[in-house]
């Protein structure tokens, strides 16, 4: 794992430091947090989803069940790759549903030209990230609808795969470049993080790795490395190019451009994975929803899992993170676990 944080303690204070840090994790050691789902299952239903132009998009809905009263849930919306079904994200959105979260996955039907000529089919554009949070408020109000009162409709996650991933960084970053908008963009409050698997924004006629300028959001990129369709290398490079922390990169091992959905792609992808297609997609969702949990709910034993843990505990990732809050809640761990070394200390 390459972890990159930026702390300087004072030199006189690097003893104490030691002993506490020494303490905290010995303390996190004995309390292993095991990245599990939170619910043993997930539902689902279809419905129509409006979007900009008035078309209708059908759209999955998955979401966790819960006996407990009152309970409300933060939504993610799932932008699928080009020319994928939205049924080959059944098990990674089942997943992540049981996690926490309410997972939108529609199909998103347009044609979209290039130099090369037209096509027609299933590509998301970055409109829907508001088409999505406008239908979650009236689906919330809907004493009809199966998550009536359900939705935490102010905290908005982005998942994608492959065109879906890019049209994710595209909102991430609040723009609207040819081919993924349709017309402008600006980003809603409401998103707070998104991770996007086997995606790079690498402009396909320069080669140019164009910048992510996320302003604030956390963003999380997951690749196979045996991707044959996008590759390691853009990828990594548009990782580098996320401009502020925290980020992550997670290399799934074995993997393809096909990890992710529910079954192996090989017309499309013609390297054959190295591991099972369920482990993959089940490596893909947990990385993707515990990510999403510590920016979105502030789990701070995801978080832990994320950024420290997670790798050393996960044999198929390799994991890079940079983050901005380490050095804070390092201090702020030792006020509260070492204020009486410190109060001990300076007694007469």
């Amino acid at each position: 794992m390459i972890k990159i944080t930026v702390f300087k303690p004072k030199s006189t204070y690097l003893p104490l430091l030691s002993g506490c840090l020494s303490v905290l994790t010995l303390q996190s050691v004995a309390s292993a947090f095991t990245p599990f789902p939170l619910y043993e299952t997930a539902s689902s239903y279809t419905t129509l989803l409006e979007t900009t132009g008035s078309d209708t998009d059908p759209t999955n809905i998955y979401y966790p069940v819960s006996e407990e009263l009152g309970k409300t849930f933060p939504f993610a919306l799932m932008l699928q790759g080009a020319l994928v079904d939205k049924e080959d994200y059944t098990n990674f959105a089942t997943i992540v549903a049981r996690y926490g979260f309410i997972v939108v996955v529609p199909n998103h039907s347009r044609t979209i030209s290039n130099p090369f000529g037209s096509v027609t089919g299933f590509f998301p554009d970055v409109e829907l990230v508001n088409d999505v949070l406008s239908f979650m408020d009236r689906e919330n109000l809907d004493e009809t609808s199966p998550l009536f009162g359900k939705i935490e409709t102010t905290r908005m996650g982005l998942l994608g795969h492959s065109f879906g991933g890019a049209v994710g960084l595209n909102a991430v970053t609040g723009t609207c470049e040819p081919i993924i908008c349709n017309t402008t963009f600006d980003r809603p409050s409401q998103l707070r993080a998104g991770i996007f698997y086997g995606t790079n924004l690498n402009e396909q006629m320069t080669g140019e790795n164009l910048p992510i300028e996320n302003r604030g959001v956390p963003t999380g990129l997951i690749q196979g490395d045996l991707d044959g369709v996008t590759f390691f290398e853009d990828a990594m490079a548009t990782y580098n190019n996320i401009e502020d922390p925290s980020k992550i990169f997670v290399t799934v091992l074995g993997a393809n451009h096909y990890g992710i959905t529910n079954e192996n792609n090989p017309q499309r992808d013609p390297i054959t994975p190295e591991i099972d297609q369920m482990i993959a997609t089940e490596t893909i969702a947990r990385w993707s929803a515990l990510f999403l949990r510590s920016h979105i709910q502030g789990d701070t034993e995801a978080y832990d899992y994320v950024y420290n843990a997670g790798d050393a505990m996960d044999d198929n990732v390799t994991v890079s993170t940079v983050t901005v809050s380490e050095s804070s809640l390092v201090w702020g761990l030792m006020c509260v676990g070492c204020s009486f070394v410190l109060a001990r200390g300076t007694r007469t």
